[in-house]
């Protein structure tokens, strides 16, 4: 597990403003507490602080168990100069109405907030307001924030219940979320360096562009994991923004780059896709070890390399 330096010259960025979820996560990682934190206005401006080395590291939202990837963060992390997941976090997630003193819910026409969030609550508004429209933001503090300090086209916003706090916004319903449980992912990325040690329960992302588009070209990505049991938990395709039908693939496996298996993966598919990007092997934040069957463990691997070589040699 990671640990921010405390006396580190340079801070710890987030997609902000303050108050986020996202601020939230960062402050779960050990050091964090006690360092500099300065928000940021998207992901790719956070990434690009740490890119040009004015943040150590950047906390951002990769993964919505409801909707699934988040196509910013997905997209700054895999292009542009190469960084690494340090750690991940992940965090439940409830939302609050809020307005400015004296507006009530017959008032309301329009609600601001982040995309995630109103997917995460249209059952609530189908129910509550269903006349109200939504207001993109780029986060869930930016709407409420603008509620008490622009001119926004909504009077009112849905966020954590921490922004109510910090803001003094009234609260005009509460728990207004339609999955109980649901969870954000959030990933802490910064410079490559060394890697986090293999714990036991580790996860390991990717970059995977498609080199052509043929029949079966993503079956040779696919079976590179399949046939050395390894598992994936996440699989996403992304544009490359070149033309139609050219795409990266965004991955997660279940093992850390130091396992024999995800290693032959990715001397496999280095071959298959040369372009590939390694983004980190990292702690699981659910603690939870992979089921490795007893061909495909480390010692199994370490075996076969000895016997082929006893062939050779």
């Amino acid at each position: 597990m990671i640990s921010v330096p405390l006396d580190s010259a340079l801070p710890l960025t987030f997609l902000g403003p303050e108050g986020t979820f996202t601020e939230s996560a960062l402050l779960q990682v050990p050091g964090a507490a006690g360092a500099q934190r300065i928000p940021s206005t998207s992901a790719a401006a956070a990434l690009a602080k740490v890119r040009n080395r004015e943040a150590f590291a950047a906390m951002l939202p990769i993964e919505n168990s409801i909707e699934g990837g988040v196509p910013a963060t997905l997209d700054a992390i895999s292009n542009g100069v190469e960084l690494r997941i340090l750690h991940e976090v992940v965090v439940p997630v409830s939302f609050v109405l809020v307005a400015k003193a004296g507006v009530s819910l017959a008032d309301i026409t329009a609600v601001g907030t982040h995309p995630h969030a109103w997917a995460q609550t249209r059952d609530w508004f189908g129910e509550h307001l269903p006349l109200a429209a939504h207001v993109p933001a780029n986060s869930t503090a930016a709407a409420a924030h603008q509620l008490l300090t622009g001119t926004p086209t909504f009077q009112a916003a849905v966020c954590a219940p921490l922004v109510a706090q910090q803001t003094g916004l009234s609260i005009l319903a509460a728990g207004i979320e339609d999955n109980i449980g649901a969870v954000t992912r959030f990933v802490l990325v910064g410079q490559p360096g060394s890697l986090p040690e293999p714990t036991g329960a580790d996860k390991t992302t990717l970059a995977i562009p498609l080199p052509e588009d043929h029949p079966g070209a993503l079956m040779a990505i696919l079976e590179q994991f399949a046939s050395r049991g390894v598992n994936l938990s996440r699989i996403e395709s992304r544009p490359t923004g070149q033309f139609l039908g050219h795409y990266t693939f965004s991955v997660d496996v279940d093992g850390h780059i130091r396992d024999a298996r995800v290693a032959d993966a990715l001397r496999g598919l280095h071959r298959v896709s040369p372009g590939i990007r390694f983004l980190g092997s990292y702690p699981r934040a659910d603690q939870q070890p992979p089921l490795i069957r007893s061909y495909n463990s480390d010692t199994a691997f370490a075996d076969a390399t000895a016997w082929v070589d006893g062939l050779t040699g």
